[in-house]
């Protein structure tokens, strides 16, 4: 297990961070012929913070973020979905995290495998967060 160095935003005892990882879809990506008319791997990691007190005393899904449902919606969207760049698939992946009322801050990386030669793949990463005084 590794061991990460605990900051200030870690002494608030009522934020959870939910990890999904690895989320492995195929989708449209790229700007070549051959991109646009295949399908392509991406690999998609989010980390997603919300203040958790509720659910942790009532212990009531209705009380969680519901992981589940946004990973649900992320499939459809990067599914269903048509990308020149990866910038954009990025950005409308955490755009929909972040819809979420509940979701205090998301970060999204989306890799896109043998996009190089030589490389294992290329990502992008974007982050958001929202005001956490106004999500209590």
């Amino acid at each position: 297990m590794t061991l990460h160095a605990l900051d200030d935003q870690h002494l608030d005892h009522d934020l959870a961070t939910i990890r999904i990882k690895n989320l492995r879809l195929r989708t449209f990506i790229g700007i070549k012929e051959e991109e646009i008319n295949n399908r392509q791997d991406v690999v998609i990691n989010a980390v997603i913070r919300y203040r958790a007190d509720r659910a942790v005393a009532f212990n009531l899904i209705e009380q969680a973020l519901n992981y589940r449902t946004i990973s649900k919606q992320v499939i459809e969207l990067v599914e269903e979905g048509r990308f020149l760049l990866l910038e954009r698939m990025t950005r409308e992946v955490l755009d929909l995290i972040m819809s979420h009322e509940q979701v205090l801050t998301a970060q999204v990386e989306i890799d896109k495998p043998h996009a190089l030669r030589f490389a294992d793949s290329v990502s992008i990463t974007l982050s958001a967060s929202r005001d956490p005084r106004r999500s209590r």
